[in-house]
């Protein structure tokens, strides 16, 4: 598992599955530099529990922690400016993990000694079996695909003729991604300011792949085709995009905190591209693309009439 520093600072959104995320905490107490008893009396001193023998059970398996004991551990670890990162790392691990609830309970019979022997294996290097994600393809009936080809507006680059069925069957891939413009692959959406200063706060924009490494993409799915895009960020925490309906940016995408009410979209296959999609909010005929077909760094993503034009084309690439 690699870890993301930034300033100094361990990241929990670097974990994939439960041992992933397990081997974070046991990083994050070597951070710390203290015991079993040392973190239980901090615990203590913060107002929560943290009973040693259970911390030190749950650094020796591969279930994810209980909410509460998380909280106690990250804050006993001197990271509580960031439980609320934490305990959302763990959500995400969770929704796809079945885990075995570690019941917090007092001190067990363990000696100090072997309390000590614990700290020393918690902090072992361990090696991680990454689970193979197996992705299955779609099959979709050819009537289907006729249907929603009709279905598309005027101008799409995919109404002068049915889609194949094998681009009707692609999906795009989940988890960690880049979203970048198909015709400029080299550029990725990421957060920045729009071009004219209207706004004071953090929209989607277009900017090489290489400066674009913070906030991190996560595509999210939602159920029913439909998909979350969130950002993760060190300092800011998780946003998810969120098409702005009034305003100076109007129709410009920004990363909000409040993910329950941020967009939902749809990411449609295009017949140009093979690799490409079209991104719509779930509800809308209107089509995401760059502000004035433009193909500068730093041009804002918008929603639009769909054209079929090469800007509203996107690749979604794993990383």
């Amino acid at each position: 598992m690699t870890l993301v520093e930034n300033r100094g600072e361990l990241s929990p959104y670097e974990a994939r599955d439960a041992a992933g995320f397990i081997k974070s905490m046991r990083q994050l107490k070597e951070r710390s530099g203290l015991t079993y008893r040392e973190l239980q009396e901090r615990a203590a001193g913060n107002g929560d529990v943290l009973a040693r023998s259970t911390l030190a059970d749950i650094l020796r398996r591969t279930s994810l922690p209980r909410p509460d004991v998380l909280t106690a551990f990250v804050r006993a670890c001197g990271d509580g400016q960031r439980v609320a990162a934490w305990l959302d790392a763990r959500d995400r691990i969770a929704a796809g993990v079945t885990t075995v609830p570690v019941t917090a309970h007092g001190p067990g019979p363990e000696t100090e000694s072997q309390l000590q022997t614990q700290d020393s294996m918690a902090s072992r290097p361990r090696r991680l079996r990454w689970r193979a994600v197996a992705v299955t393809a779609m099959v979709m009936v050819p009537l289907f695909a006729l249907v929603a080809w009709w279905l598309l507006p005027d101008g799409s680059d995919d109404r002068g003729a049915p889609a194949a069925p094998a681009a009707a069957a692609r999906t795009p891939p989940d988890g960690w991604v880049t979203i970048r413009p198909a015709r400029t692959p080299e550029l990725c959406l990421t957060d920045g300011r729009d071009r004219d200063g209207a706004y004071a706060h953090a929209i989607a924009v277009q900017l090489p792949c290489v400066q674009a490494t913070v906030p991190r993409t996560y595509l999210e799915p939602a159920g029913e085709g439909l998909y979350r895009i969130q950002w993760h960020h060190p300092q800011e925490g998780k946003g998810c995009l969120t098409v702005m309906s009034t305003g100076p940016v109007k129709g410009m995408l920004e990363p909000r905190n409040d993910c329950a009410q941020a967009t939902l979209f749809r990411l449609e296959p295009t017949a140009a591209d093979r690799r490409g999609f079209r991104l719509r909010q779930a509800n809308s005929s209107q089509c995401i693309g760059i502000v004035g077909n433009d193909t500068a760094e730093g041009a804002e993503a918008i929603e639009e009439r769909c054209t079929g034009a090469a800007d509203q084309r996107f690749q979604i690439r794993t990383v």
